[in-house]
């Protein structure tokens, strides 16, 4: 074949030269591609064949409008989670209880914007885009460059089969929808990082409900003393306060050595021992499992959800498995009720309970 043949070198019998593809419309480009690619139109037909008549537009306002609902949802999302519902818990009877709403609405919302989108979409294919009926046959090989342009006329002509350009109201309500969906988890990753944790009602991250003078109670609300406990035994106690033992950052170990064991306190931390009795946090720093698993001979408390193993005479220090800080310790304290002794704490844990994060000491 000459340099001058209309014909594109390598291209296939029958294949139009490139001025010929240019000459073109997209769509007749695109017949012309699919036949030569092995891709047979049985049918084809337009959902209107006349542009604007009312049901045309009945659907796309259809469509619209669930766009623009998904669009609403996802800012609803948004301005759920920048708190116009209450997230911080409070104990039953305590405080605004709409705290309960916030997940559920969050999935709700992001679960609405996402179907709308989708839903959508599909209905546009459905109603507005150009019914077609097409059989491919396989084939392999690369393609010379008249087919990549033939491809491209394809994806060009079903944009416009979209029919974005005279439909301006879809267009704008799947903009919005989908740029407002878009932010969802912009706003989910960093918008719980815009305000500290240490701020806010009660710094919750860094306080329990344990403070000075507050009784040490067992699971049923009765006041632990030293004379319920042998040696090597261990309790679960929280604080006597209302609600103290459901709250969550509650649970503490109260543990008594047996005869001859020492505490090797941490700096600071001597006087939070009372005898031969001493208190941990039971929420393990690791991810938050109950460590309570006691071998009193060796003075280890174990972990059962990852093995971490902390050594009580030494303070809780972490000497086995993923947790890498001690527990922290309650500082205990005794009151005489009636003539009987009975533990109290004489303060809150000088540090944040549980599992690590960003602005731990």
């Amino acid at each position: 074949m000459s340099i001058d043949s209309p014909h594109e070198v390598g291209a296939a019998p029958g294949v139009p030269s490139n001025e010929e593809l240019a000459a073109m419309s997209a769509e007749e480009a695109m017949i012309v591609g699919a036949e030569i690619e092995g891709v047979h139109i049985v049918h084809r037909r337009e959902r209107y064949p006349i542009a604007g008549t009312m049901a045309e537009k009945r659907a796309e306002r259809t469509i619209a409008g669930i766009f623009l609902l998904g669009f609403l949802a996802a800012v609803g999302f948004i301005v759920v989670f920048c708190g116009a519902v209450p997230f911080e818990w409070h104990l039953p009877g305590e405080g605004n209880q709409d705290f309960q709403y916030f997940t559920p609405l969050l999935g709700a919302l992001l679960g609405l914007a996402l179907a709308c989108v989708g839903i959508g979409v599909v209905l546009w294919a459905k109603w507005l885009m150009p019914e077609e009926e097409v059989v491919q046959e396989r084939h392999d090989g690369p393609s010379p460059e008249s087919e990549q342009i033939m491809s491209s006329a394809t994806l060009i002509s079903g944009f416009n089969d979209l029919g974005v350009a005279r439909r301006s109201m879809l267009k704008t309500t799947i903009g919005l929808a989908g740029g407002a969906l878009a932010l969802t988890p912009l706003i989910a990753l960093v918008g719980a990082m815009i305000k500290k944790p240490n701020e806010g009602a009660g710094q919750s991250l860094f306080h329990t409900l344990w403070a000075a003078n507050v009784a040490v109670v067992d699971a049923n609300g009765t006041r632990v003393s030293p004379d319920d406990m042998l040696p090597g035994s261990i309790q679960t106690v929280f604080p006597g306060v209302p609600g103290g033992v459901q709250a969550g950052d509650s649970p503490t170990l109260l543990i008594r050595l047996r005869p001859g064991q020492t505490i090797k306190a941490r700096k600071g931390q001597a006087g939070f021992q009372w005898g031969d009795f001493v208190a941990f946090s039971k929420i393990c720093t690791h991810a938050g499992c109950p460590a309570s698993l006691y071998e009193q001979q060796t003075g280890r408390l174990l972990c059962p959800c990852h093995q971490s193993q902390f050594n009580v005479l030494e303070d809780a220090k972490p000497i086995f498995g993923p947790a890498t800080r001690s527990l922290p310790k309650l500082p205990l304290g005794i009151a005489v009720v009636d003539g009987r002794q009975y533990f109290i704490a004489k303060g809150d844990f000088p540090e944040a309970i549980g599992p690590a994060f960003w602005e731990r000491p």
